[in-house]
């Protein structure tokens, strides 16, 4: 069974900044890519920012979160990064960590992100 491991969420002043950490654990044989949702209270959830594991880490953006945000990947550590720079109180939102893996997804716990005003 695969794990995936979400750390760095919390409380933040808008402005202000947090870095999301997910680690993948388990029985994993290939990543295709890893990427970041958020759903917020009575909203679907959506795509934040995604980055694929093959050569080049091609990266991919909400409109919402472009120029704020930074997705980044460690192959070796299966790990994928969230960096929110300039965060606004309507980033507030359960942030989910996904691995799209070469035969089935996983999907992390969640990790609450709340921005004051």
């Amino acid at each position: 069974q695969v794990q995936l491991v979400e750390s760095g969420g919390g409380l933040v002043q808008a402005g202000g900044s947090l870095r999301l950490s997910c680690a993948a654990s388990g029985s994993i044989f290939s990543i295709n890519a890893m990427g970041w949702y958020r759903q917020a209270p009575g909203k679907q959830r959506e795509l934040v920012a995604v980055i694929t594991f093959s050569s080049g880490g091609s990266t991919n953006y909400a409109d919402s979160v472009k120029g704020r945000f930074t997705i980044s990947r460690d192959d070796a550590k299966s790990t994928v990064y969230l960096q929110m720079n300039s965060l606004k109180p309507e980033d507030t939102a359960v942030y989910y960590c996904k691995l799209i893996g070469s035969f089935r997804d996983y999907w992390g716990q969640g990790t609450q992100v709340t921005v004051s005003s």
